[in-house]
């Protein structure tokens, strides 16, 4: 499923006035007439009273975490109501500075932290705005094959393109990994690749003054002399922008690829010929776009071997087809345990909420893959999880006995079954809980059933 249609179809919606006003400069460039939009007003299509309102919309929608000063999503409307008119002044003469993003470290899934970069919520609301206005202009030119922070384009769709591309008989892939490229991407080859196109001196310098707003690490200010950093809204489009050339490069020499932001993997017929490629585009990513190759990660592998957004393909009768990879089964595995670890101390209810939410994400994106064995493998994994869980809540003999009772066993087979010297896990599996606190008794408490949820995604 795609993550961000329906938002995306909702904003289109109300965009179109937008739209209208920015038809000729789109026109140009798809029709050729001209590379350079050197005719278009982006400080009015930018600060246009439409464009304001929808990256307000989508800034109040994003939520997310308060800036370097402190201002919350919910105290934006407050503050435009009284500083309104002064913003837009300041952005319209030129004298608006954005304040440094506030830098924190998230954790990966493999392992280590990426560096998220927070702008206050007044910086995300023009950001957001600038966005809108370039973001149609560059779709026109941005390759068929780049997925990532686009429009109508999500993981699936990439994920299907790597299908195509197996099944036309390209059965080996050179995976490239661009080590930190978010931190990396020099701003002055960014600048130029905009240049290239816009002439508007009004939106590039307000581009730079992001870019060179600098982070605060803390209590600690760092000037940023290069990267775009992740985590605010204008942040994607350019690091999109940047991988345009890279992409427009691939296209000149031929070669089919799938490319999901920073994620590329270039399609060859031969692990020879995959090495070839490697060597070729290691040169002009490393002179021309200034990039770093991550060596360790970087490798032509065959495709049924290829790690991509969390997918690898096997094949059947000669087709190709997509399932998780193993890492990602076992993380999410890693993720129920924690989740029901027995002495969490919290109620039934919360554990049930929390795997459903958990679960119902992780099913809808991977449902694209194959996995029902893994998935009723889990299923019946995770009730036994549960079992253990009621069974260490109920703690005294008596408590057990009860709810044995309440369950279904006779006064006997209550006593006899809640005075076990069984442990939890043992428990877990044994005909007690088995009988009692059924599959279907389970559900009843909000268990979700993965397996019937996979299904009715699959068949949505």
């Amino acid at each position: 499923m795609r993550k961000s249609q329906k938002t995306e179809q909702a904003d289109r919606q109300r965009m179109i006035g937008l739209e209208d006003q920015r038809q000729t400069g789109a026109r140009s460039i798809a029709s050729g007439e001209g590379e350079k939009m050197s005719g278009t007003q982006f400080q009015a299509l930018v600060l246009a009273r439409n464009n304001l309102n929808l990256a307000y919309q989508r800034v109040v929608r994003n939520k997310g975490a308060a800036g370097v000063d402190g201002m919350t999503v919910d105290e934006l409307k407050p503050y435009l109501k009284v500083h309104r008119e002064e913003l837009l002044a300041e952005l319209a003469n030129g004298t608006y500075k954005p304040a440094p993003v506030k830098q924190v470290s998230i954790p990966k899934p493999n392992g280590g932290t990426r560096k998220l970069g927070i702008p206050t919520v007044i910086d995300r609301l023009v950001q957001q705005a600038v966005a809108q206005v370039l973001s149609p202009i560059y779709e026109q030119i941005f390759a068929n094959n780049s997925f990532g922070f686009r429009p109508q384009r999500s993981a699936h769709d990439a994920v299907q393109q790597v299908v195509q591309l197996d099944n036309a008989g390209d059965h080996y892939v050179v995976d490239l990994d661009l080590k930190a490229y978010f931190d990396t991407v020099n701003h002055d080859m960014l600048m130029k690749f905009l240049k290239q196109r816009i002439s508007d001196r009004w939106i590039l310098r307000l581009i730079r003054r992001f870019l060179t707003s600098g982070t605060m690490n803390g209590q600690l200010f760092e000037r940023s002399e290069k990267g775009t950093p992740q985590g605010g809204p204008i942040s994607p489009l350019l690091a999109n922008i940047y991988l345009n050339e890279f992409d427009q490069e691939l296209a000149r020499r031929g070669h089919e690829f799938v490319r999901y932001a920073d994620d590329c993997n270039i399609f060859v017929k031969s692990p020879r010929a995959g090495q070839r490629v490697l060597a070729s585009v290691t040169r002009f990513l490393e002179h021309e776009l200034k990039l770093t190759l991550n060596q360790e990660k970087t490798q032509v592998v065959a495709t049924n071997r290829m790690k991509f957004l969390g997918f690898t393909l096997g094949h059947t009768k000669g087709r190709a087809f997509p399932y998780p990879v193993w890492s990602a089964k076992q993380r999410v595995k890693q993720a129920l345990r924690r989740l029901t670890k027995r002495n969490r101390g919290v109620s039934e209810d919360q554990i049930m909420a929390e795997i459903r939410q958990k679960m119902r994400g992780w099913l809808q994106y991977y449902s694209l893959g194959r996995m029902k064995r893994f998935i009723t493998e889990l299923d019946a994994w995770l009730r036994s999880r549960i079992r253990q869980y009621i069974w260490k809540q109920w703690k005294k003999a008596k408590t057990r006995e009860n709810n044995l009772s309440g369950l279904g066993f006779t006064k006997d087979e209550a006593k006899l079954s809640a005075n076990t010297r069984k442990g939890y896990w043992r428990t877990a599996h044994s005909k007690t809980l088995c009988r009692t606190l059924t599959n279907k008794e389970l559900e009843r408490r909000g268990l979700i059933n993965l397996s019937q949820t996979l299904q009715q995604i699959q068949s949505a």
